[in-house]
């Protein structure tokens, strides 16, 4: 048996694709219920096995493919049962389909050089009811294993395992599924919007010889999560923009394709109408800005481009929405945006003079909405700096990107004020060949507030991210996880409903970062990664949304620069307790306030509290505003405040 390509999240919410292991020795599956006596009993079989092949670059996991359970039952019964291992939620049971398993503890021991299943059975002879009390005389999996690793066949490779039996409906009693009443109307609610003529998908869904022809690539970007480009886990949060297909759609269209794709009876639904994208998928803007036309070299390294265009309007308008029509998708990397007050003396729109946000985009980045009732306000005349990071494809092009403005009508001027700001740390340093490297940083808020939205921004080494909120009594919680991150699919995840931000609460968030040779985008594993503009190099980036509760539109508050002055402490207060500790000062940032921190800390306590931290911004000015004005590559993060006559932004 070949094993094709997954994606599944652990119950930890780890994300794990199979063919990112290819350059492991062995990878072992073993399957797992929770409450089966079976799988509780062979626990320490699997610890034993995992301690005789430590260290011999085999890849442990467990698959969970119950329909009840859940992943904080699974987390409760990994703990107990004592499995050292993540365990993989394969919620959907394509996986366990896929595989054929029946019952519980069944050990897949699989060959990443070919993706085959060597060995498939128990892990010993004690794989049965009661089986723990029995002398070991034969060790299955122990022997499987130790030919793979030799490069001898294995013996034994297939054996009838003894465990719970597991329940997959859909092998027990298939069902009919139709092309032209099942799977053409998800594809069409889902798909055709990016897959259709002159929008960003590389083909048209316009009927099933198209569909057909590709739906072994469909099947695989839909088991490895790749598409729809939607990474927020489906288990944690709710968003008013979700992308994530329906567990029912997801084994309709997979099973489908399994079945051979059948085209069966009906009419095309596909091919009744032609389906062709927008323009501007918001329709006509009120106002359209166009980006300085920029060559983009085929080679080499294009710095951050700096222009402006002038502010046309003669009288102040509060933003419903923004749409970035980028014309060279391969080469821009990201567009964002800030309002100048002055048109710049010196022709280069430094971000340390921006104000409110007009829209952004960075790679696979959609159009920005704002909430019902809430807006941005853009102030006439002045200009719209503009930063562009441009990067190279081999190709020599030109790009003439436009910004769409829609503006809310003087009759319906928004009550409340929209304002951005971001989560950063830019002291990340990326140690070599991690696979695993965590990083954190946090916003305070000293004010209530509500927030929107977060978009998570990382480079090629970006793994996994997620987004928490702490509140004042310490107790946290999860707001966004993101199991993997795509560089390639980055965008604004819009919460259902506002979260409350109570004051005194931080929202916390984590990047973990793959800079090893199993990340296949990564570009040097042996090399230390710090910040830095470039793709290649590496940064720590969540853009929010929000609003303040006790602001409206004809009430304005000032806490954006008290907000984000705290940035540097929670980029580097990783222990998240209130202070700085010398071992907690790394890359430039902390490199610079090692130089001062016994000049700093004048309580001699050997940290650096907040109230320390601001004396020493003040010492520190030109080194804190250069730190403020950190160059943003996520849509949106340009903009301290919505208000009207914002001249500068918070950043």
């Amino acid at each position: 048996m070949t094993v094709d390509n997954f994606m599944l999240v652990d119950a930890d919410l780890g994300g794990h694709e199979l063919y990112r292991m290819a350059d492991k020795s062995a990878i072992v599956l073993i399957t797992q219920m929770n409450g089966c006596p079976i799988s509780r009993s062979q626990a320490p079989a699997y610890k034993e096995l995992q301690q005789q092949f430590a260290g011999k670059n085999v890849e442990f996991m467990m698959l969970n493919s119950s329909l009840q359970d859940s992943r904080e039952a699974v987390q409760a019964e990994a703990k107990e049962a004592g499995y050292d291992m993540p365990v993989l939620m394969d919620s959907n049971q394509l996986v366990g389909e896929s595989l054929g398993v029946q019952r519980t503890a069944e050990v897949f021991v699989i060959n990443p050089k070919t993706w085959q299943v060597v060995y498939h059975g128990p892990v010993d002879d004690r794989s049965d009811y009661g089986g723990g009390q029995k002398k070991v005389e034969h060790r299955f999996a122990a022997d499987a294993l130790t030919a793979l690793l030799a490069g001898q066949p294995v013996q034994q490779a297939s054996l009838q395992s003894k465990g719970c039996l597991i329940d997959f409906p859909a092998k027990a009693k298939p069902q009919k599924i139709s092309y032209a009443h099942d799977v053409a109307p998800i594809l069409e609610k889902n798909c055709v919007s990016c897959h259709q003529k002159g929008s960003i998908g590389p083909f048209a869904m316009d009927n099933y010889a198209m569909v057909k022809g590709f739906a072994p690539m469909i099947r695989e970007v839909i088991r490895t999560d790749r598409m729809p480009p939607y990474n927020a886990d489906p288990h944690v949060g709710k968003f008013s923009d979700d992308k994530n297909l329906s567990a029912k759609d997801i084994k309709t269209l997979v099973h489908w394709i399994e079945e051979g794709a059948p085209r069966g009876d009906g009419p095309d639904p596909l091919a009744a109408k032609p389906h062709v994208a927008q323009e501007w998928p918001l329709g006509k803007p009120d106002l359209i800005l166009n980006v300085p036309a920029y060559t983009i070299p085929a080679t080499g390294v294009v710095d951050y481009q700096r222009p402006y265009v002038l502010n046309p309007l003669t009288e102040g308008k509060w933003i419903k929405a923004s749409t970035v029509k980028v014309e060279q998708r391969q080469a821009v990397h990201h567009l964002l945006t800030g309002y100048l007050k002055e048109v710049p003396a010196d022709g280069k729109a430094n971000e340390s003079r921006w104000g409110v946000s007009v829209g952004g985009y960075a790679v696979g980045a959609e159009s920005e909405v704002s909430p019902t009732n809430v807006g941005t306000y853009l102030p006439p005349g002045g200009a719209v700096g503009l930063q562009a990071h441009y990067t190279p494809f081999g190709k020599e092009v030109t790009d003439h990107s436009q910004i769409g403005l829609y503006f809310y009508k003087p009759n319906e001027k928004p009550k409340l004020v929209l304002h951005n700001s971001v989560i950063v740390d830019n002291s990340i340093v990326l140690p070599p060949n991690d696979p695993r490297h965590k990083e954190v940083a946090y916003l305070e808020f000293a004010h209530d507030a509500l927030l929107y939205s977060a978009f998570p921004h990382a480079h090629y080494r970006g793994y996994a991210a997620d987004l928490w909120i702490r509140y004042p009594d310490g107790k946290e919680k999860l707001l966004l996880s993101l199991p993997r991150y795509d560089f390639n699919w980055q965008r604004d995840y819009n919460f259902a409903e506002p979260i409350k931000v109570p004051a005194g609460s931080k929202l916390i968030a984590h990047f973990i970062y793959d800079n090893s040779k199993e990340n296949p985008a990564n570009p040097d594993p042996n090399k230390t990664v710090v910040w830095g503009d470039q793709s290649w190099e590496e940064m720590f980036y969540t853009a929010i949304r929000y609003r303040w509760a006790d602001e409206t539109s004809d009430r304005f508050v000032n806490y954006d620069e008290a907000l984000n002055q705290g940035r540097i402490f929670g980029m580097l207060d990783d222990n998240i307790d209130g202070k700085i500790q010398r071992t907690e000062l790394k890359g430039q940032v902390g490199d610079n306030l090692a130089k001062y921190f016994d000049l700093i800390d004048k309580d001699h306590d050997g940290s650096l509290d907040k109230a320390e931290m601001a004396e020493a911004m003040k010492m520190m000015g030109g080194f804190r505003r250069r730190q403020a004005a950190t160059p943003a590559p996520a849509p949106g993060a340009g903009a301290g405040s919505g208000q009207p006559g914002a001249g500068k932004g918070g950043r």
